[in-house]
């Protein structure tokens, strides 16, 4: 790499060395790898929250109700790859993978669980606000392995309702954006006889942007960890890496081939009819895109629990809905693997959720869709927020400027291998 003023100036005298895929692998099974079954050790009788579960298939990170909400991007030179979550892989091998990875055979599962999306690096554009001043002057450097995570937020959003809008929780949703009125839940409060709980000196009563405040910040403490393990596995591989600006509302998106749709900025905050008539009036109201999903030769990889996937929001929900119960679902089909001894005897007896609860959800979501056209209604359903990016480090560099403590034996070891020392 080179820094090209200051005083860290410095042009390494080396060729870029990519990652190998071995190394790869290595951190992609530390950020997200499967690693068996969550215990899932909860209550599930009837009020007491052990159904909020969405997946038993664990990965090195913990999820939130085992759902799996954060997808992993990897772009070098060569190629960008989706990683696959668990609930996207055929349930049938979910076995096989766990076992690979408890052999540390992590590069042949790294082969099988990703999927190319690109034959080449995923790059966006250096200035801002796609990127910092900060970052720009190793962005997108050959050699490089960049490691994004994507926040999904609409699996969570729905299967959170699912819990918040029950009869037990019984918490009731304002708008804060429409003069604090009802989001669509009005038929279902207490004060109507309905079951959630609208008395606002009861403690239930939230608005819009909390609920989705607490979702985002719930699926990115998730993202969290991931950075967390990159760094601890690159520095045990003996590379350098270091967490990277990612928070744009769409800059990766379309670098990734995400199908994208736009809005006016005017609806896309949520303006009121009188700002939005001015902005418009005064050429302010620029159309702005966001992702609404991913595919690739027909397949769909990456689809949100709202529209155009799903014909209506009441749809998505069922969906959810049927993820849980259905048929073929985490609590009713014997297809599904898990930690417990006898899975059937466990499942068979978690009560379903009420048709008073499911109503409550697709009332509010339904409400959400209609009057800002789109879900969540604050941010786009996918999210990037930070990427990791991982390279072999060149010695010489902080030989020269920093104490010799800075790097540890694993880089110096690396370093050495590849200089010839």
């Amino acid at each position: 790499m080179k820094i090209p003023g200051g005083p860290l100036a410095f042009q390494s005298r080396l060729p870029p060395t990519p990652l190998s895929e071995d190394e790869e692998a290595a951190l992609v099974f530390a950020a997200c790898g499967i690693t068996g079954h969550a215990l899932a050790d909860l209550c599930y009788a009837r009020g007491e929250g052990g159904s909020i579960m969405g997946g038993l298939v664990a990965r090195t990170i913990a999820s939130g109700d085992g759902l799996q909400m954060v997808a992993l991007v990897v772009t070098n030179d060569a190629a960008t790859y989706l990683i696959r979550r668990p609930r996207e892989l055929p349930a049938n091998e979910i076995p096989e993978f766990i076992e690979l990875g408890r052999r540390g055979a992590f590069t042949e599962l790294y082969r099988r669980c990703r999927v190319k999306i690109k034959d080449s690096r995923a790059t966006t554009p250096t200035e801002p606000l796609f990127n910092i001043n900060a970052n720009r002057w190793s962005a997108h450097a050959a050699g490089t392995s960049y490691f994004l995570p994507v926040n999904d937020l609409t699996f969570m959003y729905l299967n959170g309702l699912l819990e918040i809008l029950n009869e037990t929780t019984g918490a009731f949703v304002l708008d804060e954006r429409n003069l604090f009125r009802p989001a669509g839940l009005a038929r279902f409060a207490r004060g109507r006889g309905g079951h959630l709980e609208d008395d606002p000196h009861k403690g239930r009563v939230a608005t819009i942007r909390q609920v989705e405040q607490f979702v985002t910040e719930f699926v990115t403490v998730e993202q969290g960890m991931l950075l967390q393990n990159l760094g601890l596995m690159a520095q045990a591989l003996g590379l350098g890496g270091f967490p990277n600006f990612a928070n744009h509302e769409f800059g990766w998106f379309q670098a990734l081939g995400f199908r994208m749709e736009q809005m006016p900025a005017s609806r896309y905050v949520g303006a009121g009819w009188l700002p939005a008539l001015a902005m418009r009036f005064l050429k302010r109201d620029p159309l702005v895109p966001y992702p609404v999903g991913l595919e690739r030769n027909g397949e769909v990889l990456l689809k949100p629990f709202c529209p155009p996937y799903y014909k209506s929001m009441s749809d998505a929900v069922r969906a959810v809905v049927e993820i849980k119960f259905g048929a073929n679902g985490l609590f009713r089909s014997r297809a599904h693997g898990s930690a417990w001894a006898k899975h059937d005897e466990v499942t068979q007896q978690i009560p379903p959720m009420s048709d008073a609860t499911i109503a409550a959800v697709i009332a509010y979501c339904e409400y959400l869709w209609n009057r800002y056209g789109r879900f969540p209604a604050y941010m786009p359903a996918y999210r990037t927020v930070l990427g990791f990016q991982a390279c072999h480090l060149d010695a010489e560099f902080y030989d020269r400027f920093y104490r010799p403590e800075a790097l540890g034996e694993t880089q110096r070891r690396d370093f050495e291998r590849r200089a010839g020392k």
